[in-house]
């Protein structure tokens, strides 16, 4: 029997010989281990399992080249989004690709009153979907999560998105895969 039950009959019992209303302990008893196991879950993120395929965020997690990507994307609050089913495909800059922006960008951007910027950001590097390097062709666009698209380059056997960031490595993930370049993408003004 699970601790929960044993609790919940033990409630019943002591109710019941106290001349309690049982159900009004009962109900009580209930509310607050419900809230409490509620305030324990950090979403799909938080499920341990270290048996099966990594999921794109632990993809990044398990790799110290990506430990600024994994910053952004937590103080973005995106790594529940990230960690679902997907299928994801994520263009993930590496932390020498940050280190690129200008002085103080990623700093301004992680403050909690830039949040909606970072995610529009982080956003524009995902592609619902999983595309495999051999499935990106020359000229091709892919419509990002953050609803503006991006353009795949391919020269000499190399793939560039933007024209700005090459594809350096790609990690296949249980949602989706990703792909490791070396620079960030900006998003369009609008």
């Amino acid at each position: 029997m699970k601790p929960f039950s044993i609790l919940l009959c033990i409630l019943l019992l002591a109710g019941s010989l106290t001349g309690c209303d049982s159900k009004q302990i009962a109900t009580s008893e209930v509310t607050e281990v419900s809230e409490t196991q509620e305030a324990d879950q950090g979403g799909q993120a938080s499920v341990k399992d270290d048996e099966s395929q990594k999921d794109v965020v632990k993809v990044a997690i398990g790799s110290p080249d990506h430990s600024t990507l994994v910053k952004a994307v937590q103080a973005a609050d995106l790594v529940n989004v990230l960690s679902n089913a997907g299928p994801f495909t994520v263009f993930a800059p590496t932390n020498a690709a940050f280190e690129k922006l200008p002085s103080g960008t990623l700093e301004e951007l992680t403050k909690p009153e830039n949040k909606a910027d970072l995610q529009n950001i982080l956003q524009y590097h995902v592609y619902v979907g999983a595309l495999n390097a051999d499935q990106l062709t020359d000229g091709q666009t892919l419509n990002q999560v953050n609803g503006d698209n991006i353009t795949i380059q391919v020269k000499e056997g190399k793939i560039m998105v933007n024209n700005s960031a090459t594809i350096v490595a790609s990690v296949k993930a249980s949602n989706g895969i990703v792909h490791i370049m070396d620079g960030v993408l900006l998003p369009p003004k609008k």
